[in-house]
C-alpha cells in the first residue's frame, strides 16, 4: 500500500523526507496507528532535523503516555514492519502527492457534510474547504538560487509577459503593452470627473477582445455600471438607451455577442460593506457556479472597500486603513493572477488642478506606495469644451513615467467612450493648459 511505502521512506531516504514532510499532514493516515508513527517521524524530524531510526522510533513509542496499549503495540508493529526497498524516487513522490490530494479532499468533504448538518451559519467556507483540498501540490521551489538558476533568469528576461492590452495608443505606449497580472493599477481623479467612465470604458473593452472581466462595484447599482457598458459597447448614448425597442436593443445586444467569446459579471457590494475576503469568495463561487475565471478584475473603488485585517472604527489612522486595503487588492491580484485596476479620489485642495501629482492622494500616501502603476484622470473647461481628458502618469514600475508623462484623450460622456485624439491636439493642448496655470511646459519626445 501507498502509506506503507511513504513511512518507510520517511526513515529511510532523507531526500524523499525532506521534499514531502511539509505536506504530510496526519489526518491523511486513516488508521491510528500509521497517524501515530507519522507523528512520531514529524516529532523527532522537528527536534533533530534528520529522520529517525527504526529503533529510536520503537523507543519513542513505547515511552508515550496518554496513549492506550493496544494502539502503541500496532504502531510498533507498523515500524517493525517497515522495510528499506529500492523504489524510483519520482514515482514514489507523484505518488505521495496524488495520496495527499486525495485524502485532502475526501477530508473536505466529510467536513462539508458535518458543517451542513449543524447548520451554524459557517455553511459559506465549504467552497474555501473544497478549494483548498483540490490546490494541494508539491511545490519544491524555496527561492531563486542567483548563480544556479541563471539559465531561467535570462529566458525571463527574453519573455514577453502576457499583459492586458488598452485600446488606447499612449496608455500602450507607457505600459509596454498593457498590464501585467499580479498588478495593482490606480485611477487618480476629482469627484465626477470620470473614474467610472474610464474604467466602464476599459472593461468594454476587454470585454469585446474576448477577456472575462469582473467588475465590482460599491458606490453604483449594477443596472447603472451595466448601463454605462451597454452605452459604449452598443455605440448608442445613455439617453437613447431607454428610447430604443425592445427589438432594436436584442438585435444590437446580438450583434455584439457574436463578435466576442469574453464574458462580464458586474457585482454590487454595499459602500464600505465588502472587501478582499468577500471578493475571495465571489471568485471561487463564480468558478464553482459558473465556470468563471476573469482575466482582469476592476474594483469601483478602493477607498470604500473594507480591510478584513484593519477595522474601519479600531483607531488606526486613514493611512493605515487605506494602505491595508491597497495591500490586499494587490494580494488578491497575485493570488488570482489577474491585473486589478481601481480608483482613488483627489484630495479637495486638487479637485480643480491641473497639474495633479501623487501628493494629492485622498486619505493615504500609502495607496500610490503600493500601486504599481497609477495615473490621473485631470479635466477642466478647456478640456471639456474639447471633449478631452488630459492623462498625467503619476507612477510606472511598468517603464519610465518620465516619457510622454502627459498627453490627452478623447471622451464621449453621452457613450461612456474614449478614443485617440491627433497628435498636434495632444502636443498643444498640454502647452496651453500648462502655460494657463503657470505650470512650466516641456514637450516630451516620443
Amino acid at each position: 500500500m501507498i502509506k506503507d511505502a511513504i513511512l518507510s521512506n520517511l526513515i529511510y531516504s532523507e531526500d524523499y523526507l525532506r521534499r514531502v514532510m511539509p505536506y504530510l499532514q496526519g489526518e491523511y493516515f486513516d488508521l491510528r496507528e500509521d497517524r501515530l508513527v507519522f507523528e512520531q517521524i514529524h516529532k523527532f524530524v522537528d527536534k533533530y532535523n534528520k529522520p529517525p531510526t527504526k529503533e529510536a522510533l520503537t523507543i519513542e513509542l513505547t515511552s508515550l503516555t496518554g496513549q492506550s496499549d493496544e494502539v502503541v503495540k500496532q504502531a510498533v508493529e507498523v515500524v517493525e514492519g517497515m522495510t528499506r526497498a529500492e523504489v524510483d524516487i519520482d514515482w514514489l513522490l507523484d505518488e505521495t502527492e496524488k495520496f495527499c490530494k486525495d485524502k485532502a479532499v475526501y477530508n473536505a468533504i466529510m467536513n462539508s457534510i458535518q458543517i451542513m448538518e449543524k447548520k451554524d451559519g459557517t455553511e459559506g467556507s465549504i467552497p474555501q474547504l473544497l478549494t483548498d483540498a483540490l490546490g494541494v501540490s508539491f511545490d519544491d521551489h524555496v527561492g531563486h538560487d542567483f548563480f544556479t538558476d541563471a539559465e531561467n533568469r535570462f529566458e525571463f528576461y527574453n519573455k514577453t509577459e502576457v499583459r492586458i492590452p488598452f485600446d488606447l495608443e499612449y496608455l500602450n505606449k507607457i505600459t509596454k503593452g498593457g498590464l501585467p497580472r499580479k498588478t495593482l493599477n490606480m485611477i487618480l481623479a476629482g469627484t465626477g470627473v470620470g473614474k467610472s467612465l474610464f474604467m466602464c470604458h476599459m472593461a468594454s473593452h476587454n470585454l469585446m477582445e474576448g477577456k472575462n472581466v469582473l467588475y465590482i462595484t460599491l458606490e453604483m447599482a449594477e443596472e447603472k455600471i451595466a448601463e454605462r457598458i451597454d452605452a459604449n459597447v452598443l455605440n448608442t448614448s445613455i439617453d437613447e438607451l431607454s428610447m430604443l425597442p425592445k427589438e432594436a436593443y436584442e438585435k444590437k445586444m446580438g450583434r455584439a455577442f457574436n463578435k466576442t467569446s469574453g464574458r462580464l459579471i458586474v457585482k454590487e457590494y454595499p459602500t464600505a460593506g465588502a472587501g478582499v475576503g468577500h471578493f475571495r469568495h465571489l471568485l471561487n463561487e463564480l468558478k464553482l457556479k459558473k465556470g468563471f475565471v476573469p482575466d482582469i478584475i476592476y474594483i469601483d473603488y478602493l477607498n470604500i472597500c473594507m480591510s478584513y485585517r484593519l477595522r474601519a472604527n479600531a483607531g488606526v489612522g486613514s493611512y493605515f486603513y487605506i494602505k491595508a486595503i491597497a495591500e490586499e487588492l494587490r494580494g488578491l491580484a497575485v493570488e488570482f493572477n489577474v491585473p486589478v485596476v481601481s480608483a482613488t479620489q483627489t484630495t479637495r485642495g486638487a479637485y480643480n488642478s491641473s497639474d495633479i501629482g501623487l501628493e494629492d492622494t485622498s486619505e493615504s500616501f500609502g495607496l500610490p506606495a503600493t500601486a504599481d502603476f497609477m495615473f490621473a484622470v485631470i479635466s477642466n473647461e478647456e478640456l471639456e469644451e474639447l471633449n478631452q481628458f488630459m492623462i498625467k502618469q503619476l507612477k510606472n514600475r511598468y517603464s519610465d513615467p518620465v516619457k510622454n508623462r502627459r498627453f490627452v484623450i478623447g471622451v464621449d460622456k453621452p457613450r461612456m467612450r474614449l478614443y485617440d485624439v491627433e497628435q498636434s491636439a495632444k502636443m498643444i493642448l498640454p502647452m496651453k493648459i500648462m502655460v494657463q496655470h503657470s505650470i512650466t511646459p516641456r514637450l516630451e519626445k516620443e
